[in-house]
């Protein structure tokens, strides 16, 4: 099974330069486990102080890989640091950073 994934969120504008700094040397750790979880294609895209996220999940049970995710520790450590640096996309929102975005159109 494979599953698309769209995301947005802003970037707290005096963070966005060490929001960018930590995902030019994202820690092997982290991406091992994306990787372990199921996720491929991950791709961060930036305007401004607003990001884009897309991603291909390819497991069999997301919500229990995505557990998994949260439960590794240096997943954690890295959203300790990565979370400061991130607001919703739509003000108000009580989402704690990232917003999923519904997928519109696709084409192979």
């Amino acid at each position: 099974m494979t599953l698309r994934f769209g995301m947005a969120a802003r970037l707290v504008p005096e963070k966005r330069e060490e929001y960018l700094a930590l995902h030019r040397a994202v820690w092997p750790g982290v991406e091992a486990t994306i990787t372990e979880c199921g996720i491929r294609n991950f791709t961060i895209y930036v305007l401004g102080d607003v990001i884009f996220g897309y991603f291909e999940y390819v497991g069999e049970d997301y919500e229990a890989d995505q557990r998994k995710m949260a439960a590794d520790p240096v997943t954690q450590e890295w959203w300790s640091r990565t979370g400061p640096c991130q607001l919703p996309f739509t003000e108000g929102s009580d989402a704690p950073n990232w917003e999923m975005l519904d997928e519109a159109w696709h084409l192979d």
